[in-house]
């Protein structure tokens, strides 16, 4: 399956749904859909994305999900069944995440504590250290568990934060190794994951 880059436009500024569901312990957290995401409807969805290879190579998942095609219901069924729910910061679908402004991911990170707020995952993933200090104002802040304050815990409504890797394809610093390395810890402290 492949998109041309005029198909892929057609997606631009459209919205994918969330993946969630009862029981939800884990929360990965995207930056923002991507073009390819919006046409198959499914989050990090790109051929070039690692997302869900690393999920598997953790042992998070059995066996890859073919984001290419996109999910299928199983695919979907799967992951709640598991306690992992998928949204982003932003909405709205872009080629890249550097096409959004300040303004929107901050917006963003006001919407996302609503959305912790309501669904309650014991874990909240999100992928991306750039896009975590641009929308949470947190210019220090570096990869992995987040320190805990009084303030923290409650803004995050009691949710542990961890800040992982990116898993797109231009974060080239990654591999599917590292990704599921880092994937896999705030997995074992959801309960998602045995340690």
């Amino acid at each position: 399956m492949g998109f041309t880059r005029m198909e892929l436009e057609a997606f631009r500024d459209q919205e994918v749904d969330d993946l969630i569901g009862p029981g939800l312990r884990l929360l990965f957290v995207g930056i923002n859909p991507g073009l390819w995401t919006a046409a198959v409807r499914t989050h990090f969805a790109h051929p070039g994305n690692r997302f869900y290879p690393a999920l598997a190579a953790a042992g998070i998942i059995d066996g890859e999900i073919d984001r290419v095609a996109g999910m299928t219901d199983a695919d979907r069924t799967q992951l709640v069944a598991r306690g992992i729910g998928i949204t982003n910061l932003v909405r709205r679908a872009t080629a890249r995440a550097d096409e959004l402004s300040p303004a929107e991911l901050r917006e963003g990170s006001e919407r996302l504590l609503r959305f912790v707020a309501e669904h309650r995952p014991a874990v909240v993933a999100i992928a991306g250290i750039t896009a975590y200090r641009h929308a949470f104002g947190v210019r220090g802040a570096t990869p992995g568990r987040q320190p805990e304050t009084p303030d923290s815990i409650a803004r995050w409504s009691g949710a542990a934060l961890w800040v992982v890797p990116n898993p797109s394809g231009l974060n080239a610093h990654e591999t599917v190794a590292t990704l599921a390395a880092a994937y896999a810890a705030p997995a074992i402290e959801a309960g998602v994951l045995a340690r």
